[in-house]
């Protein structure tokens, strides 16, 4: 959901793999010349630390909630109080049976549309409250947005019904520009030389979230169905425990990063900023980005369609993965719980192991090898009748997600001043916001409406455009 929600792993991969092509560069500097070995070595920033453990938490809690999601659906079909769910029900009967969908696959249309516009919440919010920031300070406007995260999980605590969950996801969805929030501080106290590992920090902690977080909440949700009709209460609590001690860890230990002689002194030029990344028009334009030489404006325009693209269709078996593992395979929440901590740890391996240690000449040919693994992976995910084809097929997801963002982003990188550079992963970053905030609901309405089966393999096909679009070279 993610969250993505928050979505769930493009902000690592982007950050990592860009770090570390920072990194490449300046130890090879460094071996040119031996007296900038002294910038290597440059300690990081104390904040970089504040950050990282802030973000650790936050993510914990967000992700806890993956596994969960098909469970709770099925939850408040049968227990909804308010009638909501039955409403939703009726209002999609005609097309129901039109396409012959079974009453358990609403559960995915209306989790693909509480996905989507969970991701749309932060498309749209991110960049206000990131302009909101520039002018008031990065340490008020991130505690708002911590509250907001804890309300968030209250609500989820007390939803016994559909509507209080919904709300909660509204609620989590405007308050999620914490991550966003998080980039500007490590800019903000970083050097040349320290960026990237202040980065590199950020993605480890997205990293450990999206590993340990979803197995935490499939653990507390076994335990709590033996012990309470509202199974859910006991991840929500605790979710809700761990973002309290975020808002009162960053209260304590951050220290404000942006002091009030660097601020924007208006908040009409930061938002009209905010508003080129939230008009469609103007992000597939990349018209934020100013007095950029054509060629490199022509360039970044098609690596922006082909991300987007990409993580469009990429998006939709993200989120729809957990329902069918609910309805085909008929996984509990502690084996969804299992599959996740597989894929990120898999994720991780591949990333550190070999993505990290990519020369940037390689960057191009990593990628599209990346695109040309995700194919098979969503043609063995649709056709598999057991464990075997589903976890190789998961298995080359995870290796394609591990390769394919960061080497696109990287690419975008090596186009524009170091001064544009900040601008174009914003825009990268609102792409990958818009493509997750469609993916989901576009996938869980052909999920419903034709299967799994179809859907994943409809979208094997159409993956084959942003592979074949990355090797012809501008």
């Amino acid at each position: 959901m993610n969250k993505n929600v928050p979505s769930r792993y493009s902000i690592i991969r982007k950050l990592t793999s860009l770090d570390s092509h920072i990194n490449v560069n300046k130890k090879s500097a460094a071996v040119s010349h031996p007296s900038n070995m002294k910038e290597v070595k440059e300690k990081v920033h104390g904040t970089f630390y504040v950050v990282f453990i802030s973000l650790l938490l936050d993510l914990l809690a967000f992700t806890m909630i993956l596994p969960l999601l098909p469970s709770l659906l099925d939850h408040y079909r049968e227990n909804d109080t308010t009638g909501l769910y039955s409403w939703l029900s009726r209002q999609v009967y005609f097309f129901q049976k039109m396409v012959g969908a079974p009453d358990k696959f609403n559960s995915v249309l209306f989790g693909g549309f509480l996905g989507s516009m969970f991701s749309f919440l932060q498309f749209v919010t991110s960049p206000i409250i990131g302009g909101i920031s520039d002018v008031v300070g990065r340490k008020i406007v991130m505690l708002v947005c911590m509250v907001g995260i804890s309300l968030s999980y209250v609500l989820w605590a007390l939803s016994n019904n559909l509507v209080l969950f919904i709300l909660s996801r509204i609620l989590g969805g405007i308050s999620k520009g914490n991550v966003s929030i998080s980039m500007a501080i490590i800019t903000d106290v970083s050097t040349i030389n320290t960026r990237g590992k202040g980065m590199a920090l950020v993605g480890i902690a997205f990293s450990l979230g999206f590993i340990v977080g979803p197995m935490i909440g499939a653990i507390f949700a076994v335990w709590a169905k033996q012990k309470t009709g509202n199974w859910f209460v006991v991840p929500a609590l605790f979710a809700l425990m761990l973002s309290i001690a975020d808002v009162i860890y960053f209260a304590i230990f951050f220290k404000e990063s942006l002091p009030k002689e660097k601020r924007a002194k208006h908040f009409a030029a930061t938002l009209d900023h905010a508003k080129t990344l939230i008009n469609v028009k103007d992000l597939f334009q990349f018209t934020a980005v100013k007095n950029i030489k054509s060629q490199d404006l022509k360039e970044l325009r098609r690596l922006g369609l082909i991300y987007f693209v990409y993580l469009f269709i990429y998006s939709g078996l993200e989120f729809t993965l957990t329902f069918l593992t609910h309805h085909v395979f008929n996984y509990t929440s502690m084996q969804q719980g299992w599959m996740f901590f597989a894929i990120g740890l898999t994720m991780a391996i591949i990333q550190g192991a070999f993505v990290r240690r990519v020369p940037p000449h390689k960057t191009r040919s990593t990628g599209i090898l990346g695109l040309w693994i995700i194919i098979p992976s969503f043609i063995s995910v649709g056709l598999a009748t057991g464990p075997l084809l589903l976890y190789f097929g998961l298995f080359l997801y995870a290796v394609s997600t591990a390769m394919v963002v960061p080497s696109i982003t990287t690419l975008a990188s090596q186009h524009g001043t170091e001064q544009q550079k900040g601008t174009v992963m914003g825009i990268f970053r609102s792409l990958g916001a818009l493509a997750r905030a469609l993916g989901p609901i576009v996938a869980s309405i052909a999920f419903w409406g034709v299967g799994s089966k179809i859907t994943y393999l409809i979208g094997s096909i159409f993956l084959f455009w942003p592979v074949l679009a990355l090797k012809d070279k501008v």
